[in-house]
């Protein structure tokens, strides 16, 4: 049959498990160039190598980010787990100091993994009075002397802002590995390795995908070594991203900006009125002058925005009641804003914070928001009916 001159906007999916090389010679070219550990070959060899979708939904983070280099994993921890391992060396890894107020999984991966399973000695830097203590994290590194230092723009589910310039420079100052994990900041707010930073990762799953029906994550960087490595670990290990999901991810990123940007905003407008509501508490959100890290969102997202998370904290005489009107919030709300345990969502959904972080941190009337581009005042109106009912 005669092949069609067909031309597309996107590049098609290649879901070929392996690709076609000529002859012999070929094949041993395209080996012999797989030990330089190529972004994008020249021969594609096997999917779990590299796969052309995924490279080229890799080249459209790459110009978010303004990185030299991303690499799409199956997941937010596989890229995680990618990021981190290729700096483990043996006896020589030296100790690794992370920031406590990260993601739930990432804690668990330090604790079952990295420490459990590959032995490696950790240091955890503790938040002080809902912020990061820029004194102690020196003084810690003087004492510690890490190898890495591991932290989040915006923590969860507190969402305190990490002062990421200064926490960059004092630790490349002691000679360690910066990774960035900027999932709820993202590229639109801060670009960490703009900073020096040495890695930036993503739960590709939240706000660079959007629709809540991909599972990825991705690293970027700069440095063409650290390229290179994390290209053979994420083949040895088999986390490379499915062509399927790499394509819809293409697709999605067209309109990051454009969605960011809304939820943003409405995340803003929401928090100016939640936070004087009869009803509610506490409001914790960047952009509001009572965050205890409102200094540090304005000095590091410059006026860029402050995000689209909101977490609030219900009214409630005592632990019963809040969790009463925790329930009956969510209740009242569900048909508008379902309980769903992820973000970055296009629509607006919640989580409710006790039930998932349970000691660390026992509120039961707080809920987490991730805040969706829908008309706002809808979203107002189905805010304040449930906090009324």
């Amino acid at each position: 049959m005669k092949k069609k001159n067909v031309k597309t906007i996107d590049i098609p999916i290649y879901r070929n498990a392996g690709f076609i090389l000529s002859d012999a010679q070929t094949t041993k070219k395209a080996f012999k160039e797989e030990e330089d550990h190529a972004r994008s070959p020249e021969n594609y060899i096997y999917s779990r190598y590299r796969n052309p979708t995924v490279v080229a939904a890799e080249e459209k983070i790459m110009q978010l980010e303004n990185s030299k280099w991303a690499l799409l994993t199956q997941s937010g921890m596989s890229a995680i787990d990618t990021a981190l391992s290729i700096f483990q060396k043996g006896n020589d890894t030296g100790i690794w100091l992370f920031f406590d107020d990260i993601y739930g999984g990432t804690n668990s991966y330090i604790d079952s993994i990295l420490q459990s399973r590959r032995g490696i000695k950790i240091k955890r830097f503790y938040s002080s009075n809902d912020k990061f203590d820029l004194d102690k994290f020196e003084k810690l590194l003087e004492e510690v002397n890490p190898k890495l230092v591991y932290f989040e723009g915006i923590s969860n589910p507190m969402l305190i802002v990490a002062d990421g310039e200064a926490i960059i420079r004092l630790a490349k100052n002691k000679e360690a590995v910066v990774i960035v994990d900027n999932t709820f900041g993202t590229s639109q707010l801060w670009k960490p390795l703009e900073q020096e930073a040495d890695l930036v990762v993503h739960s590709v799953t939240k706000y660079l995908a959007g629709h809540g029906n991909i599972t990825a994550g991705v690293l970027c960087g700069n440095n063409t070594q650290f390229e290179k490595d994390a290209i053979e670990y994420r083949k040895i290990i088999g986390h490379m991203l499915n062509p399927d999901d790499a394509y819809r991810l293409g697709t999605q990123l067209k309109t990051f900006k454009l969605r960011f940007l809304r939820q943003c905003e409405n995340a803003y407008k929401l928090a100016k009125t939640l936070v004087k509501h009869k009803n509610v508490d506490i409001v914790l959100y960047p952009g509001l002058e009572s965050h205890p890290t409102y200094s540090e969102s304005v000095k590091l997202f410059k006026g860029k925005g402050f995000g689209g998370m909101i977490t609030f904290d219900l009214k409630g005489d005592n632990e019963k009641s809040k969790e009463q009107a925790r329930d009956k919030f969510i209740s009242a709300v569900a048909e508008y804003i379902p309980l769903v345990p992820s973000l970055g969502n296009s629509e607006s959904i919640l989580l409710p914070v006790e039930a998932v972080w349970g000691k660390k941190y026992p509120l039961p009337g707080m809920i987490r928001l991730s805040v969706g581009i829908e008309p706002y005042e809808k979203l107002e109106e189905a805010i304040l009916s449930a906090l009324a009912g």
